[in-house]
């Protein structure tokens, strides 16, 4: 095997496919990255059999050749060597042969590097996905989907069905909801799908993150692909694969309540700006509760006491508050978290009392929803 490649084309593989490649694993093999050269270009790929990247770097791209091909083959590199070398290297170009004996020589301006390779011939196959029921997105929407809903994945493994994020598809909606049981997020949007098939699935936090990582934000559409037990991910150059997550996901529509005795309506930002003060004095793990309670006059009281520090009291001027006054209190990351998630100026949270969970959501915005449950301080 035999190529010259630009050297910033080669960078950004690189980090696309390290992604996927855990630095300890019981296959030796997949600490490597694959490389193969053929006619077309070159192809990366990286694994660590959960998440499979694959990211493509063709001859030439808006009439720019990004690679000469001298002689097709293919090598497996040790990953954390490649990928330290290809950085550094001082000039544009790179040239990369595998000699005898898998004698790996990569080059660039005065510098050579000899790496070991190993057998590409042994490195794990790929899924094979058969593309008959493709759904498509846009990117950037894609991307929005899983920030606002990622974050609320538990990290416990006591419930592993819980370390994903439950994707449903029906009648051309796709549904995303996470949820650790103490907190949930959903959203919602409309997408393209060729025949009306309808999914229920969970794919791995963990790939949701990585994935989102590595796609830019542009509005291209991005190919989904679904089957019993993988899902991928196909943008222009680049497939991602994620195995999903065995086990059936819980019910979360029984959690989500439909009536509300207190509404609240107030300004995103000033709301989670005092949150985020009275955060400040609530900084123990155990005890980062702040309260919050709702006066006649539309004023809202958010304060925060921890013995040993002190105590913070801040009012906010809501928009309306309409129900029953409420004395609440709830963990300040979790309401930071989602509020974050949230876009324009102002937002309902609508509370069925102190005990039950609570609705945050955007005004006029029916396509995201964040719930949380309170903690009991009384």
């Amino acid at each position: 095997m035999k190529f010259i490649i630009q050297r910033d084309r080669l960078v950004q593989s690189v980090q696309d496919v390290m992604k996927a490649i855990a630095s300890r694993t019981t296959i030796p093999i997949l600490t490597g990255i694959k490389i193969v050269a053929t006619e077309k270009g070159v192809t990366l790929t990286g694994s660590d059999s959960d998440i499979s990247i694959e990211s493509f770097i063709p001859k030439e791209e808006d009439g720019n050749e990004l690679v000469e091909i001298k002689e097709p083959g293919a090598i497996v590199l040790q990953a954390r060597f490649f990928s330290e070398i290809v950085k550094k290297l001082p000039t544009e170009t790179v040239d990369i042969e595998v000699q005898n004996h898998l004698q790996t020589v990569i080059r660039s301006g005065k510098s050579e590097f000899n790496l070991h390779g190993l057998d590409a011939e042994e490195y794990p196959h790929l899924p094979q996905i058969k593309e008959e029921n493709v759904f498509r997105i846009p990117t950037d929407l894609l991307k929005m989907m899983i920030r606002q809903t990622v974050f609320a994945v538990s990290t416990s493994e006591t419930r592993p069905i819980l370390t994903g994020v439950n994707w449903k598809i029906e009648n051309n909606e796709l549904t995303c909801i996470a949820t650790d049981s103490h907190r949930l997020a959903l959203r919602k949007a409309q997408i393209e799908t060729e025949n009306n098939e309808s999914y229920n699935v969970v794919i791995p936090g963990k790939s949701l993150n990585e994935l989102s990582k590595i796609l830019d934000d542009s509005n291209d559409p991005i190919d989904i692909v679904i089957t019993e037990n993988q899902v991928l991910f196909k943008a222009k150059h680049l497939l991602f694969f994620s195995r999903l997550l065995e086990g059936n996901y819980p019910d979360t529509s029984r959690l989500i309540p439909t009536d509300s005795k207190t509404d609240v309506v107030v300004n995103l930002k000033e709301f989670l700006q005092a949150i985020d003060r009275a955060a400040l004095l609530a900084r123990d793990d155990r005890n980062n509760v702040v309260k919050f309670s709702t006066f006649e006059s539309q004023l809202i009281e958010i304060s925060s006491n921890t013995p040993e520090i002190g105590k913070v009291v801040e009012e906010v001027q809501a928009q309306s508050i309409d129900g029953e006054e409420l004395k609440i209190s709830f963990s300040a990351k979790y309401m930071m978290d989602a509020l974050k998630t949230l876009e324009g100026t102002e937002i309902k949270i609508s509370f069925t009392g102190a005990m039950r969970p609570f609705l945050i959501r955007p005004i006029n915005d029916d396509s995201i929803l964040q719930l949380i449950l309170p903690v009991r301080t009384y």
